[in-house]
């Protein structure tokens, strides 16, 4: 029997990628949009904010299953004086009024795509795992970790699949995994060489499988996974997996850890420095104990698919 999806945030990095491996494997998609987008393939709903108020009725009307992926993403130039308010209207609330009139609908599973910034902003010793404590720290995560509690709440109505990815990469990639590969494409000499720090990341066709894979299994019910690639990387192997898959030669040299640090103060980017330097390493064998599932592409296989789309946007532009 055909399993009929709602998708929301459709047109998104994510919600792109998933749609079309969905209607691979054989789900009805219907996918939710800010505003009018033409989808060779798929329905559409058009739902322009989500927030406490908004209305989903339309939207799940003969659904079995949701993947919520809309949110209110990481701002990079944050302009409110209360950014957590903000985050909490679409991440929380919205969440949270969706969540609940998808229980009067009759839905049956509801997949939530959270962030592993639930667990915390780094690690140090050990890898997160899904018995660590949640700690989130920025806006975005604390409202993240708020709609997890509250769909705890709802799991005796509707079964509940929350997802923890750290930084997702793929085609249509943006923010600072854009600009590492723009760094290295123009051949930028990076002062990265020094870094021996451990980052998990996931492929976005690996979360989409992971995604696939907990809308059909019946043990995925009222579980929360971490999610990510087969192995950790450093910033500096990064740098030298993404120029190899791009076929260039890695311009990196060393540059002691604690001096990076010191410019990351003085001009004003410590927050990126950090991110560059410090570690943040997942456990994800839960969901391959408990589903069976493991991820069916490599870092390198991730890297060669994010690179080739890249560069063949790059030289369409020259």
């Amino acid at each position: 029997m055909t399993k009929h999806v709602l998708v929301t945030g459709a047109n998104g990095f994510v919600g792109k990628r998933l749609c079309d491996d969905l209607l691979k494997a054989g789900f009805d998609v219907l996918g939710t949009v800010r505003t009018p987008e033409t989808f060779t393939a798929i329905k559409t709903c058009e739902i322009s904010d989500i927030n406490v108020n908004t209305d989903w009725t339309e939207a799940l009307k003969g659904i079995d299953c949701i993947v919520h992926l809309a949110a209110r993403v990481h701002v990079m130039k944050e302009s409110s004086e209360n950014p957590l308010e903000l985050f909490r209207k679409v991440n929380t609330d919205g969440t949270i009024t969706l969540a609940e009139q998808a229980v009067k609908a009759g839905v049956k599973r509801f997949v939530f795509i959270s962030t592993a910034k639930v667990n915390g902003e780094f690690t140090t010793n050990k890898p997160f795992t899904n018995n660590g404590k949640p700690c989130p720290v920025d806006p975005y995560s604390v409202s993240k970790s708020e709609a997890e509690q509250a769909l705890y709440k709802l799991s005796e109505k509707i079964e509940m699949v929350i997802l923890r990815p750290p930084l997702i990469y793929g085609e249509g990639v943006k923010g600072n995994f854009l600009s590492l590969m723009k760094a290295v494409y123009k051949g930028i000499p990076l002062p990265l060489g020094c870094i021996k720090n451990r980052r998990s990341l996931l492929y976005v066709g690996n979360l989409t499988s992971a995604i696939i894979e907990c809308l059909k299994n019946p043990k995925a019910g009222g579980k929360t996974f971490l999610l990510c690639d087969k192995k950790a990387v450093s910033t500096s192997e990064l740098v030298r997996k993404t120029a190899k898959a791009m076929e260039k030669s890695p311009l990196v040299f060393p540059v002691p850890v604690f001096l990076l640090k010191l410019a990351g103060k003085l001009t004003g980017k410590k927050a990126v420095i950090e991110r560059l330097t410090q570690s943040l390493e997942i456990d994800g064998s839960e969901i391959t104990e408990t589903l069976g599932w493991k991820p069916p592409f490599s870092i390198e296989d991730g890297l060669a698919d994010t690179t080739n789309w890249f560069c063949s946007l790059a030289k369409s532009k020259k």
